[in-house]
């Protein structure tokens, strides 16, 4: 028997395993999750989240883990969520290992955690905004979240971060890439890695001038940075520390951050809803009502949107 309570009580104290054990009810949708969100809630919205997108082989990994480093030597509290590929057999986390990080593996300020995909599109868990809630909860002031970098379809970190960095290495044609994958939209701040490699300053040029292309912004507005960055030797990580406080202090300013934060609880709550009505409907095979109204669909008495729109009220009672 799980006591969230006390689960709750020694993640707030800073203890790795508990953080973990909690985050693990969350991925497997366990009965307690309602309890450990309740319990959690007085604690959270302190956190300042940052997501990490880009191509596979830009130095995701390596930037995060140097990141980790530059907001320690601040004195910060730091938890990781890498969010990797599934295995096709277990379904479990297929880098879970997390070798680039294992630098701040004993560091009891240091929470990192890898989470499966589990086959959802976007590049982020479905378990993710319970995930960041568990690390918020558990009093890390910065949360680095990196996702599965798979090309044109990692762009739904945007909606769960308060920062998002956008990655680019050269030589790799990433600024191609990043228009197609309409990552130039989502970017608020750009990381050209790989700095030492030629390439670097035509990769960063490019990027700025497609930046600049049907540019429309109010005086006032956030215009993204670009900073270069030798991840692997932690040069430029100052640089980038200081660009996300540069946009944390203009989105609070501004009332961008307290904007994002609604506009991720509200999907956040929806998607919750709608997982409980699917779960509803999906108990609804050999159900009465169902069974009534696809027989009357079947017969050409009524139309399949008039029948959907039946069952909705009788499952909803309005």
């Amino acid at each position: 028997m799980v006591d969230v309570t006390t689960l709750v009580a020694q993640a707030r104290e800073g203890r790795p395993r508990a953080v973990a054990r909690l985050i693990t009810l969350v991925e497997n949708a366990a009965p307690q999750l309602r309890e450990v969100m309740a319990a959690l809630t007085p604690y959270t919205g302190q956190a300042y989240t940052v997501g990490l997108t880009g191509s596979p082989g830009v130095g995701k990994s390596t930037s995060t883990s140097a990141l980790v480093s530059a907001y320690r030597r601040l004195g910060k509290r730091v938890g990781v969520l890498a969010v990797d590929p599934s295995s096709p057999f277990s379904g479990g986390a297929l880098l879970g290992d997390r070798v680039r990080m294992q630098d701040h593996a004993t560091d009891p300020e240091v929470f990192i955690r890898s989470m499966a995909t589990r086959g959802h599109l976007g590049g982020l868990s479905w378990a993710a905004p319970q995930a960041l809630r568990v690390l918020d909860g558990a009093g890390c002031e910065v949360i680095l979240v990196e996702t599965v970098g798979v090309g044109q379809s990692e762009v739904e970190i945007a909606a769960q971060a308060d920062t998002t960095v956008v990655l680019l290495a050269p030589g790799m044609g990433d600024g191609i890439q990043a228009a197609k994958a309409g990552i130039l939209e989502i970017g608020d701040l750009f990381v050209v890695n790989k700095a030492d490699r030629d390439g670097a300053d035509a990769t960063a040029r490019e990027l700025n001038h497609m930046l600049g292309l049907g540019e429309s912004r109010n005086p006032g507005d956030w215009r993204p940075p670009i900073v270069k960055t030798v991840a692997a030797r932690g040069e430029g990580m100052d640089e980038v520390v200081e660009a996300l406080e540069k946009h944390r202090a203009w989105l609070a300013e501004t009332g961008e951050l307290a904007a994002r934060r609604r506009r991720r609880a509200a999907d956040e709550v929806q998607a919750i809803a709608l997982a409980a009505l699917r779960a509803r409907i999906g108990d609804l095979h050999g159900d009465r009502r169902l069974s009534a109204l696809a027989e009357r669909v079947a017969a050409g008495e009524l139309d399949p949107y008039g029948a959907a729109d039946q069952l909705v009220a009788d499952l909803t009672g309005t």
